[in-house]
């Protein structure tokens, strides 16, 4: 059975990083690591959890600063969209070089692709391919469950504003790909509360109303 704990590791943006992992292996992922924390490494221990990678579903500051802490105390992959990839090491593209503390995170080690299945125990998890945020977002889907970074929030999308940001792109990737996940699926989105893709289909202002 698929479980998760949600972590706000950097106050000042608010970034929902996870803890996933199988109840009955205790393998685990850990999704969008936004800062260092030792009281999160302690807890993957002490939970008796197998940490087995980091997957990141974008490559923006506030995704990726607790990055190498995590790959050092677990040594454990790192793994994000290859478009997304060149992010990780350049400051000035994953936008850290405006905030007056540049972030470069380690090179990632791996490449999340569509259709990808990552497997947790007896849990798979999937891997979404959508463009819009950035041209390598992606989401993660397991049966039930979206964690779908900043590509959709509760009643709100991800901002097209920043380069590589396509509002065109971001639109399709939610229609054609989120959109037909079941209405039922939680969404857990990489800022702000839960909804569902039922929910958002029916309200999001971006959206909603179509039915």
């Amino acid at each position: 059975m698929l479980k998760y704990t949600t972590h706000i590791l950097l106050d000042s943006y608010g970034t929902n990083s996870y803890l996933v992992w199988d109840s009955e292996s205790k393998e685990a992922v850990l999704i969008d690591p936004a800062a260092p924390s030792k009281q999160l490494a302690m807890k993957i221990k002490s939970d008796g959890l197998e940490l087995k990678a980091i997957l990141l579903t974008h490559g923006h500051l506030d995704h990726i600063g607790g990055n190498e802490f995590f790959m050092k105390e677990f040594n454990v992959p790192l793994l994000i969209h290859a478009l997304d990839a060149p992010m990780l090491t350049n400051p000035t593209m994953n936008l850290s070089a405006f905030t007056g503390e540049e972030i470069v995170s380690p090179k990632a080690t791996g490449f999340l692709e569509e259709g990808q299945i990552i497997k947790l125990g007896e849990i798979e998890i999937k891997v979404i391919h959508t463009p819009g945020h950035t041209k390598g977002g992606i989401c993660l889907y397991s049966k039930g469950f979206l964690f779908s970074g900043d590509t959709l929030f509760q009643m709100s999308i991800g901002r097209t504003d920043f380069p590589g940001g396509s509002m065109e792109n971001l639109e399709r990737s939610i229609k054609n790909k989120l959109f037909t996940l079941p209405e039922d699926t939680l969404v857990l989105s990489g800022h702000g509360g839960t909804t569902t893709i039922g929910d958002e289909e029916v309200a999001n202002p971006f959206f909603g109303f179509n039915k």
